[in-house]
Protein backbone atom coordinates (compact mmCIF):
# COMPACT_ATOMS: atom_id res chain seq x y z
CA UNK A 1 0.00 0.00 0.00
CA UNK A 2 1.06 3.62 -0.37
CA UNK A 3 0.06 5.68 2.66
CA UNK A 4 -0.62 4.77 6.25
CA UNK A 5 -4.16 5.32 7.47
CA UNK A 6 -3.11 8.49 9.33
CA UNK A 7 -1.07 9.99 6.47
CA UNK A 8 -1.78 13.51 5.26
CA UNK A 9 -0.93 15.29 2.00
CA UNK A 10 2.17 17.51 2.30
CA UNK A 11 0.27 20.54 1.01
CA UNK A 12 -0.28 23.79 2.92
CA UNK A 13 -3.86 24.45 3.95
CA UNK A 14 -5.12 27.81 2.69
CA UNK A 15 -6.54 29.39 5.82
CA UNK A 16 -9.96 30.92 5.36
CA UNK A 17 -10.62 29.32 1.99
CA UNK A 18 -14.37 28.93 1.50
CA UNK A 19 -15.21 25.45 0.25
CA UNK A 20 -18.08 23.01 0.53
CA UNK A 21 -17.53 19.31 1.06
CA UNK A 22 -19.77 16.28 1.42
CA UNK A 23 -19.87 12.50 1.29
CA UNK A 24 -21.60 11.15 -1.81
CA UNK A 25 -22.90 7.87 -3.15
CA UNK A 26 -22.62 7.83 -6.94
CA UNK A 27 -23.92 5.29 -9.43
CA UNK A 28 -22.03 4.01 -12.46
CA UNK A 29 -23.65 3.04 -15.76
CA UNK A 30 -23.55 -0.64 -14.76
CA UNK A 31 -25.60 0.08 -11.63
CA UNK A 32 -22.69 -0.01 -9.20
CA UNK A 33 -23.11 2.34 -6.25
CA UNK A 34 -19.89 3.59 -4.70
CA UNK A 35 -18.71 6.03 -2.05
CA UNK A 36 -17.12 9.34 -2.95
CA UNK A 37 -16.06 12.58 -1.29
CA UNK A 38 -16.73 15.90 -2.99
CA UNK A 39 -14.96 19.20 -2.39
CA UNK A 40 -16.31 22.28 -4.17
CA UNK A 41 -14.48 25.56 -4.60
CA UNK A 42 -16.34 28.73 -3.65
CA UNK A 43 -14.94 30.42 -6.76
CA UNK A 44 -14.15 27.56 -9.16
CA UNK A 45 -11.59 28.18 -11.89
CA UNK A 46 -13.38 25.79 -14.24
CA UNK A 47 -11.26 22.62 -14.44
CA UNK A 48 -12.04 19.75 -12.06
CA UNK A 49 -10.10 16.80 -10.66
CA UNK A 50 -10.92 13.13 -10.12
CA UNK A 51 -8.81 11.57 -7.34
CA UNK A 52 -7.98 7.85 -7.60
CA UNK A 53 -6.74 6.47 -4.24
CA UNK A 54 -4.15 3.80 -3.58
CA UNK A 55 -5.01 0.17 -2.82
CA UNK A 56 -6.69 1.05 0.48
CA UNK A 57 -9.48 2.85 -1.35
CA UNK A 58 -11.11 6.04 -0.12
CA UNK A 59 -9.80 7.31 3.21
CA UNK A 60 -8.82 10.58 4.85
CA UNK A 61 -5.63 11.26 2.86
CA UNK A 62 -7.64 11.49 -0.37
CA UNK A 63 -10.46 13.47 1.17
CA UNK A 64 -7.88 15.97 2.38
CA UNK A 65 -6.28 16.04 -1.08
CA UNK A 66 -9.65 16.85 -2.62
CA UNK A 67 -10.00 19.72 -0.15
CA UNK A 68 -6.56 21.07 -1.08
CA UNK A 69 -7.57 21.13 -4.75
CA UNK A 70 -10.82 22.93 -3.93
CA UNK A 71 -8.95 25.53 -1.88
CA UNK A 72 -7.03 26.33 -5.05
CA UNK A 73 -10.16 26.65 -7.18
CA UNK A 74 -10.55 23.13 -8.56
CA UNK A 75 -13.70 21.17 -7.78
CA UNK A 76 -12.60 17.66 -6.89
CA UNK A 77 -14.08 14.25 -6.13
CA UNK A 78 -12.18 11.35 -4.59
CA UNK A 79 -13.89 7.98 -4.95
CA UNK A 80 -13.75 4.43 -3.64
CA UNK A 81 -13.07 1.33 -5.77
CA UNK A 82 -14.94 -1.27 -3.77
CA UNK A 83 -18.64 -0.51 -4.10
CA UNK A 84 -19.26 -3.67 -6.11
CA UNK A 85 -17.78 -5.97 -3.49
CA UNK A 86 -17.73 -4.11 -0.17
CA UNK A 87 -20.52 -1.54 -0.18
CA UNK A 88 -20.43 2.19 0.49
CA UNK A 89 -19.83 2.38 4.24
CA UNK A 90 -16.89 4.06 5.96
CA UNK A 91 -14.02 1.71 6.80
CA UNK A 92 -11.45 1.64 9.56
CA UNK A 93 -7.75 0.87 9.72
CA UNK A 94 -8.47 -2.86 9.99
CA UNK A 95 -10.17 -3.04 6.56
CA UNK A 96 -8.75 -5.99 4.61
CA UNK A 97 -8.35 -4.20 1.30
CA UNK A 98 -6.17 -6.52 -0.78
CA UNK A 99 -8.90 -9.14 -1.44
CA UNK A 100 -11.08 -6.27 -2.64
CA UNK A 101 -8.31 -4.87 -4.86
CA UNK A 102 -7.93 -8.27 -6.51
CA UNK A 103 -11.61 -8.19 -7.47
CA UNK A 104 -11.36 -4.87 -9.30
CA UNK A 105 -11.43 -4.72 -13.10
CA UNK A 106 -10.38 -2.08 -15.57
CA UNK A 107 -13.94 -1.88 -16.89
CA UNK A 108 -15.31 -1.33 -13.40
CA UNK A 109 -12.80 1.40 -12.58
CA UNK A 110 -13.43 3.08 -15.93
CA UNK A 111 -17.19 3.04 -15.30
CA UNK A 112 -16.78 4.56 -11.86
CA UNK A 113 -14.45 7.28 -13.16
CA UNK A 114 -16.99 8.04 -15.90
CA UNK A 115 -19.67 8.52 -13.23
CA UNK A 116 -17.43 10.89 -11.26
CA UNK A 117 -16.67 12.89 -14.39
CA UNK A 118 -20.38 13.08 -15.20
CA UNK A 119 -21.07 14.40 -11.69
CA UNK A 120 -18.38 17.08 -12.07
CA UNK A 121 -19.58 18.10 -15.53
CA UNK A 122 -23.25 18.40 -14.65
CA UNK A 123 -22.56 21.01 -11.98
CA UNK A 124 -23.28 24.66 -12.69
CA UNK A 125 -23.73 24.08 -16.41
CA UNK A 126 -20.16 22.87 -16.93
CA UNK A 127 -20.98 20.15 -19.45
CA UNK A 128 -17.77 20.80 -21.34
CA UNK A 129 -15.51 21.47 -18.36
CA UNK A 130 -11.96 20.20 -18.48
CA UNK A 131 -11.33 17.27 -16.16
CA UNK A 132 -8.06 15.77 -14.93
CA UNK A 133 -7.39 12.53 -13.09
CA UNK A 134 -4.74 12.09 -10.40
CA UNK A 135 -3.86 8.86 -8.63
CA UNK A 136 -1.31 7.23 -6.36
CA UNK A 137 0.34 3.79 -6.79
CA UNK A 138 -2.60 1.56 -7.82
CA UNK A 139 -4.46 4.79 -8.48
CA UNK A 140 -1.49 6.23 -10.38
CA UNK A 141 -1.49 3.37 -12.86
CA UNK A 142 -5.24 3.58 -13.24
CA UNK A 143 -5.14 7.36 -13.61
CA UNK A 144 -2.79 7.01 -16.59
CA UNK A 145 -5.11 4.38 -18.09
CA UNK A 146 -8.06 6.77 -17.89
CA UNK A 147 -6.33 8.77 -20.63
CA UNK A 148 -7.17 5.88 -22.95
CA UNK A 149 -10.70 5.21 -21.68
CA UNK A 150 -12.63 7.68 -23.85
CA UNK A 151 -13.52 10.16 -21.09
CA UNK A 152 -12.35 13.24 -22.96
CA UNK A 153 -9.84 14.11 -20.25
CA UNK A 154 -7.51 17.08 -20.40
CA UNK A 155 -4.72 15.31 -18.52
CA UNK A 156 -3.87 12.23 -16.45
CA UNK A 157 -1.49 12.43 -13.49
CA UNK A 158 0.06 9.49 -11.66
CA UNK A 159 2.28 9.38 -8.58
CA UNK A 160 4.43 6.21 -8.58
CA UNK A 161 2.12 4.23 -10.83
CA UNK A 162 3.31 0.89 -12.16
CA UNK A 163 3.64 1.41 -15.91
CA UNK A 164 4.24 -2.16 -17.04
CA UNK A 165 2.26 -4.13 -14.46
CA UNK A 166 -1.26 -5.40 -15.12
CA UNK A 167 -2.99 -4.40 -11.91
CA UNK A 168 -5.69 -4.92 -13.16
CA UNK A 169 -5.08 -5.64 -16.84
CA UNK A 170 -4.18 -3.96 -19.10
CA UNK A 171 -0.92 -2.31 -18.02
CA UNK A 172 -0.62 1.43 -18.76
CA UNK A 173 2.10 0.73 -21.31
CA UNK A 174 -0.27 -1.53 -23.27
CA UNK A 175 -2.71 1.34 -23.88
CA UNK A 176 -0.18 4.17 -24.16
CA UNK A 177 -0.87 4.50 -27.86
CA UNK A 178 -4.55 5.22 -27.20
CA UNK A 179 -3.96 8.11 -24.80
CA UNK A 180 -6.20 11.09 -25.62
CA UNK A 181 -4.51 13.60 -23.33
CA UNK A 182 -1.11 14.49 -21.85
CA UNK A 183 0.43 12.27 -19.16
CA UNK A 184 2.32 13.40 -16.05
CA UNK A 185 4.22 10.87 -13.94
CA UNK A 186 5.93 11.59 -10.61
CA UNK A 187 8.18 8.79 -9.38
CA UNK A 188 10.57 7.99 -6.54
CA UNK A 189 14.15 7.24 -7.47
CA UNK A 190 14.60 4.58 -4.78
CA UNK A 191 11.21 2.95 -5.34
CA UNK A 192 11.90 -0.79 -5.27
CA UNK A 193 8.60 -1.63 -6.98
CA UNK A 194 9.05 0.63 -10.01
CA UNK A 195 12.39 0.35 -11.78
CA UNK A 196 14.09 2.91 -13.99
CA UNK A 197 13.80 0.38 -16.82
CA UNK A 198 10.02 0.24 -16.42
CA UNK A 199 9.75 4.03 -16.43
CA UNK A 200 11.98 4.24 -19.50
CA UNK A 201 9.86 1.63 -21.30
CA UNK A 202 6.71 3.61 -20.62
CA UNK A 203 8.32 6.83 -21.77
CA UNK A 204 9.51 5.13 -24.95
CA UNK A 205 6.03 3.78 -25.68
CA UNK A 206 4.46 7.21 -25.22
CA UNK A 207 7.15 8.82 -27.36
CA UNK A 208 6.76 6.23 -30.13
CA UNK A 209 3.00 6.91 -30.16
CA UNK A 210 3.55 10.66 -30.29
CA UNK A 211 1.83 11.25 -26.95
CA UNK A 212 2.67 14.29 -24.84
CA UNK A 213 4.15 13.26 -21.51
CA UNK A 214 6.48 14.23 -18.69
CA UNK A 215 7.83 11.55 -16.35
CA UNK A 216 9.81 12.95 -13.42
CA UNK A 217 11.93 10.82 -11.07
CA UNK A 218 13.00 12.31 -7.71
CA UNK A 219 16.48 11.15 -6.75
CA UNK A 220 16.55 9.54 -3.31
CA UNK A 221 12.76 9.56 -2.88
CA UNK A 222 10.97 6.30 -2.01
CA UNK A 223 7.58 4.96 -2.99
CA UNK A 224 4.86 7.16 -1.46
CA UNK A 225 7.23 10.04 -0.74
CA UNK A 226 4.31 12.49 -1.10
CA UNK A 227 3.44 12.37 2.59
CA UNK A 228 3.67 15.06 5.26
CA UNK A 229 5.49 12.67 7.61
CA UNK A 230 8.45 12.40 5.19
CA UNK A 231 10.14 15.67 6.11
CA UNK A 232 13.35 14.63 4.35
CA UNK A 233 11.41 14.54 1.07
CA UNK A 234 9.66 17.88 1.53
CA UNK A 235 11.50 19.43 -1.41
CA UNK A 236 10.46 16.60 -3.73
CA UNK A 237 6.87 16.84 -2.50
CA UNK A 238 6.78 20.60 -3.00
CA UNK A 239 8.19 20.29 -6.50
CA UNK A 240 5.71 17.52 -7.36
CA UNK A 241 2.73 19.55 -6.11
CA UNK A 242 3.94 22.53 -8.11
CA UNK A 243 4.18 20.36 -11.21
CA UNK A 244 0.63 19.05 -10.65
CA UNK A 245 -0.81 22.55 -10.43
CA UNK A 246 1.31 23.73 -13.35
CA UNK A 247 0.20 20.76 -15.46
CA UNK A 248 -3.47 21.49 -14.79
CA UNK A 249 -3.04 25.19 -15.54
CA UNK A 250 -1.07 24.52 -18.74
CA UNK A 251 -3.71 22.15 -20.14
CA UNK A 252 -6.82 24.05 -19.07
Amino acid sequence: MCFEIDAMPPIPVIAGAAIDSEDLVLEAADGNKFAAFSARASEPLGPAVVVLPDVRGLFRFYEELALRFAERGYDSIAFDYFGRTSGVGKRGADFDFMPEVQKTTADGINADVAAVIAELRKRDGHADRKVFTIGFCFGGSNSWKQASAGHGLSGAIGFYGMPIREFPAPAPIAVAGDAECPILGLMGGTDQMITKEAIDEYAAALTAAGKEHVLVTYHGAPHSFFDRSFEEHAAASADAWGRVLGFIEAHS
